[in-house]
């Protein structure tokens, strides 16, 4: 049987169109997932623009933001039946024996592939899963939002696990996008006070920040915010460490989350003169998500005001097209 799909075809510019694919078949320890919905991230944009700078196994089908309800599981899953409502993570293969694999840090395997970019991803109604990718999601928790958990994981990791937040601190967020954003609320549930940076073409995302009660700035740190205990770094180009290493205080830290291919231009001496740890962060893992999903599932997380529209499949390029310009944070499709 047929069913349509988002598939990035070539490396080129624009190489992004719907076409019509098989229904995967699945194995013993994977579910056939009805997708129901599909949360629009940056690295689509990015291989829509051919901008990416990671590997991609062309032709594939994109997305890796989704959740949905299991329609069929294999011989060997346990724990999972068809109907039940579930989020899927990225990696979608894994080395089981790898030393990073066996320590749950399968994350930051180097075999690793994820969905939508080495393996076929969610952009389509039927999309086959590991079991092992999969976590339940309770009644309480809107579908949308729990396509945005992945996104959650990202910033959840960069923050809970991979920084040094403490009540009081005062951080800034450099880079008002998706993760930018979901960065800043995951430390002022830590207890933080948050700034976040952005460009002139990002009024419309800063406007979103705002409404979660963080402090926003166009084009450069306010003075207020120099000497910050902490800097995220979730834009996503090199030379914001330099930014970064300007604000925050001796002794503090810096996290950077976002991706950036440029050379660096500039000394990293204030690294060494400020005494700053600067570390970077990466996807996620098993434990990240079962906490996510406890925050969305609490209220504790609302992710509501990040959602700025819903498209159906066929629709993909408006979707892909609000997106980009800035005007939305996050654009939903529903195969």
């Amino acid at each position: 049987m047929k069913q349509f799909a988002v598939v990035n075809f070539a490396p080129e510019p624009g190489s992004v169109e719907l076409r019509e694919v098989d229904i995967p078949e699945i194995g013993k320890r994977d579910v056939l997932l009805e997708v129901q919905a599909v949360s629009l991230c940056g690295s689509e944009l990015h291989q829509w623009h051919g901008t990416h700078g990671w590997p991609v196994r062309f032709p594939v089908i994109l997305g890796h933001e989704y959740a949905g309800t299991i329609n069929r599981i294999g011989t060997g899953v346990r724990g999972f039946a068809s109907g039940d409502r579930v989020a899927g993570e990225t990696a979608a293969i894994i080395d089981p024996d790898s030393p990073l694999t066996r320590r749950g840090l399968y994350n930051l395997d180097p075999a690793r592939k994820g969905f939508g970019y080495g393996v076929d991803g969610a952009m389509r109604r039927f999309m086959r899963v590991p079991a092992r990718c999969l976590h339940h999601v309770g009644p309480e928790v809107a579908i949308e939002h729990a396509a945005l958990a992945e996104p959650c994981s990202v910033a959840y990791n960069a923050v809970v696990n991979n920084a040094d937040v403490r009540p009081g601190d005062r951080i800034v967020v450099l880079g008002p996008g998706p993760i930018g954003i979901l960065c800043g609320i995951m430390a002022q549930l830590q207890g933080a006070t948050v700034a976040i940076v952005g460009l002139e073409r990002d009024r419309a995302r800063l406007a979103t920040a705002r409404q979660y009660g963080m402090q926003v700035a166009v084009d450069e740190v306010s003075q207020d915010w120099i000497g910050a205990d902490g800097v995220i770094d979730a834009a996503g180009v090199s030379n914001t460490l330099q930014t970064a290493l300007e604000v925050v205080r001796p002794g503090g830290w810096i996290t950077k989350v976002g991706w950036g291919p440029e050379p660096l231009g500039f000394s990293l001496d204030p690294l060494v003169q400020k005494n700053i740890t600067l570390r970077g962060s990466f996807s996620h893992n098993y434990p990240v998500w079962e906490s996510v999903l406890g925050l969305l599932s609490s209220g504790k997380l609302n992710v509501a005001p990040l959602i700025g529209g819903c498209w159906p499949l066929t629709a993909w390029r408006e979707a892909f097209e609000a997106m980009d310009s800035g005007r939305i944070i996050k654009a939903i499709l529903y195969p």
